[in-house]
């Protein structure tokens, strides 16, 4: 039954041969159903479509191969910025590959170094793209694996940019998780917060920070709530809610924000001399909010074996 769950994995390989060969790899493992499920494969071959799809997209892919070329860097920083993480593997040239005893059947994974993109970043050489099946799956357990707790960040990042990269590393590591539970009746993770990220243990220009993001966040939500585009408010709940549970923000600081903004809102309506009733209706899109705070709160316990 999870043979019929597919992996979706993105391709930016600029060499012909290399495309073929990795499409052919990955066709004959799905020929052998007991060897490996399904994978959804999309091959690209320039950078800035290959860059637009991800970024669109990055919510339905499963992992990443980019061949090891004078884009890679670039694609590296800009899904950084956007702190959108994936699983990744790295195919590199024959001659910039570590290099294994002959006797190895299969090269482990190795992790590239210095680090790149994300520390479970694997790289595999061109010569052995035979294994580019189990190096995905290796590239998405790693990943899963992957503690978010040290910053992922430069030093002089602020800590609403750690906090985002926090929380958009865990929401991706529990969807591979529930989606590889589906398929290989993987245990999964649980959510991890690091104290160290709470609100009370930021500085004051912290706090602030974080704090006027989440109600310029959460403006954004009701101004939506009622909007046709369910995906993009999905996308924002789901945003102001990670941050609110990384920085471990209590209920009561929400129901403050929603109270302080439905406030401003009743003057607005009340100087132009209209009838505040439709803010009641409000209180859906604080229950919503709430919901998915208590789901986050859930899946932060451990799950039974």
């Amino acid at each position: 039954m999870g043979f019929f769950i597919l992996l979706t994995v993105c391709c930016l390989l600029t060499s012909d041969g290399l495309s073929q060969s990795l499409s052919a790899q990955l066709h004959q493992a799905d020929q052998d159903a007991a060897a490996a499920p399904g994978i959804s494969l999309r091959v690209m071959s320039q950078p800035a479509q290959f860059l637009e799809l991800v970024i669109q997209g990055y919510r339905r892919i499963d992992c990443l191969i980019i061949e090891d070329t004078a884009d890679a860097a670039h694609i590296f920083e800009q899904l950084e910025q956007r702190s959108i993480l994936l699983p990744m593997v790295l195919i590199q040239p024959t001659a910039m590959a570590p290099s294994r005893r002959e006797s190895d059947a299969l090269e482990m994974p190795t992790v590239a170094a210095p680090p790149i993109y994300h520390s479970a970043v694997l790289t595999l050489s061109c010569d052995r793209i035979s294994q580019i099946h189990a190096q995905i799956e290796r590239a998405i357990a790693n990943f899963i694996k992957l503690d978010p707790s040290p910053r992922a960040t430069a030093p002089d990042s602020s800590i609403l940019d750690h906090l985002t990269i926090h929380s958009s590393l865990m929401q991706q590591q529990q969807r591979l998780a529930d989606k590889l539970k589906e398929r290989l009746n993987y245990l999964g993770v649980y959510y991890k917060r690091n104290p160290a990220n709470f609100l009370r243990h930021m500085s004051q220009a912290e706090r602030e920070e974080v704090l006027q993001s989440l109600r310029d966040e959460y403006r954004k939500i009701i101004l939506q709530y009622f909007s046709t585009k369910a995906n993009l408010l999905n996308q924002r709940i789901d945003t102001f809610v990670n941050l609110t549970f990384f920085a471990d923000i209590s209920v009561a600081q929400i129901v403050e924000m929603h109270i302080e903004l439905m406030d401003e809102f009743s003057k607005q309506l009340k100087l132009e001399g209209r009838s505040n009733d439709i803010l009641q209706d409000y209180r859906l899109a604080l229950i919503d909010v709430i919901a998915h705070l208590c789901e986050m709160y859930r899946r932060s316990i451990p799950r039974e074996p």
